[in-house]
């Protein structure tokens, strides 16, 4: 059930109306597990076995790890867990891409290991779901939180059906105390809820899908388009995937703030980001910071000399390539980040680049780096990335896009810029108190409806999905 599906509608405003009715606490939230499970099985039913057994190995192996005293068991009790979980996402997600690389490998000895290939479908937010148990285990493991004692608990932190699929990832120390405390309605918190919905349901349905409808010529076939086409489609795809993405988390978060939860801030205005530093942490803050606190530190963080902490920033940023897709062009954009990290550490900036006057241009050149690396991230092949960039950076005629799509490409980046100047030149946030209630009413009923007209033909799943 995708979010701005018309099935999942009847299915919130039925599992909404059961779960407010239900007054004691514990029946509430085993009500909103089996939502959850419903939720889930709603795609492949199978697959709930999946995050079942991923959870119930943690659960148990955090509270063994917990009342242990010998280092060796604990460490190897935490190996298990992690092997476990990591096990599972790399048969799912990378066992296909093993076998076709070693089959390449292989075919200059006349050798083949085609025939082991399996049709393996990637069940929907393993890899969310995957980091979240090991940030738990981990943190039992060092003695930062309690292993949770109630089965309910622990499946309701990895099965949460709002952020379930694509994020937010969420820590057990932030997640686990909202479980215990009863929840209250609050008509505050629903006009919050339904304001981050609707805002997320315009920037997916009517941004991203539309802007959808000239990425996906080009980057389905580069070699057949020109320069200027090249370009607003990299450019389109840029303002895409942020509304694709950051859409799901404002609809994420805002199911929550209905139900009683809190879910942290996935995205923080990234592109106008005035260095690559500064992009990733306003880019997926919930994925960055987990990178950060249990894999950059963990090898060594920038503790180790110059030298140790390049070496350390690049292995983070290959694996969060990595743990995007089982793809070369994924692990090439992990590099490619990688590397502006590391020129962004290295360079000795000149003094007179932080001075106010020159933030527009930074914030210019760090999204113009970000954009090109999108380049292989969206395209399909090794190939077209290289076809794109080619064609990018060295004018080529071909086909053009067609004059609507051209319009509605160039008008609906501008309304995102003119969106983010807005929010950051006039700080919207604070204005929100002074609107009287029936003009804010209005504003979120116009905007509703102008997303609702707006719909297009063709519902598409949330990029982060494939994930």
């Amino acid at each position: 059930m995708l979010f701005h599906s018309f099935k999942f509608l009847v299915f919130f405003v039925v599992f909404f109306a059961i779960y407010w009715a239900i007054k004691p606490h514990v029946w509430r939230m085993r009500w909103l597990l089996l939502g959850s499970i419903v939720f889930y099985m709603s795609w492949i039913p199978w697959h709930i076995s999946l995050i079942l057994f991923s959870a119930g190995v943690d659960y148990f192996l955090a509270m063994k790890i917990e009342r242990s005293n010998r280092p060796s068991l604990r460490k190897l009790l935490l190996l298990m867990s992690i092997g476990t979980n990591l096990g599972l996402l790399l048969f799912f997600k990378y066992f296909n891409f093993f076998l076709s690389n070693l089959d390449a490998a292989l075919a200059p000895l006349g050798l083949s290991v085609a025939a082991l290939r399996l049709d393996l479908i990637l069940p929907l937010g393993i890899s969310f779901y995957t980091f979240e148990t090991i940030s738990y285990i981990v943190d039992v493991y060092q003695g930062k939180v309690r292993a949770v004692r109630s089965p309910l608990d622990y499946a309701l932190y990895i099965m949460f059906f709002p952020h379930l699929i694509a994020g937010p990832i969420v820590r057990s120390h932030d997640f686990l105390p909202q479980l215990r405390r009863p929840k209250r309605f609050s008509w505050e918190r629903m006009q919050v809820g339904a304001q981050l919905f609707t805002l997320g349901l315009f920037k997916k349905a009517i941004i991203a899908d539309h802007l959808a409808t000239l990425v996906d010529p080009v980057f389905a076939q580069p070699g057949l388009y020109g320069s200027a086409s090249i370009w607003l489609a990299v450019l389109a795809y840029a303002a895409q995937i942020y509304c694709d993405f950051s859409g799901y988390s404002d609809m994420a978060l805002g199911l929550a703030h209905t139900l009683g939860f809190h879910l942290p801030i996935n995205f923080n205005m990234p592109y106008f980001a005035v260095n690559i530093t500064q992009f990733w942490q306003r880019w997926h803050i919930s994925l960055s910071t987990w990178l950060r606190d249990y894999l950059y530190i963990p090898l060594g963080g920038n503790r180790g000399g110059t030298l140790l902490t390049c070496r350390n920033l690049m292995a983070t940023m290959l694996l969060g390539g990595l743990w995007h897709g089982a793809s070369w062009t994924f692990l090439l954009w992990g590099l490619y980040h990688g590397l502006l990290l590391v020129v962004h550490r290295l360079m000795p900036w000149p003094a007179w680049l932080s001075r106010p006057w020159t933030q527009p241009l930074r914030m210019a050149t760090t999204f113009f780096c970000v954009a090109i690396g999108w380049v292989f991230f969206r395209a399909l092949t090794l190939e077209a990335a290289l076809e794109i960039l080619g064609r990018l950076f060295r004018p080529v005629a071909g086909l053009t896009l067609e004059p609507v799509l051209w319009t509605t490409g160039l008008a609906l980046l501008g309304l995102i810029l003119l969106a983010h100047l807005a929010a950051t030149l006039w700080r919207l946030e604070g204005w929100r108190p002074r609107i009287p209630a029936p003009v804010y009413g209005m504003a979120l009923g116009l905007l509703l409806v102008l997303a609702l007209v707006l719909y297009p033909a063709t519902e598409k799943a949330f990029i982060y999905f494939q994930f």
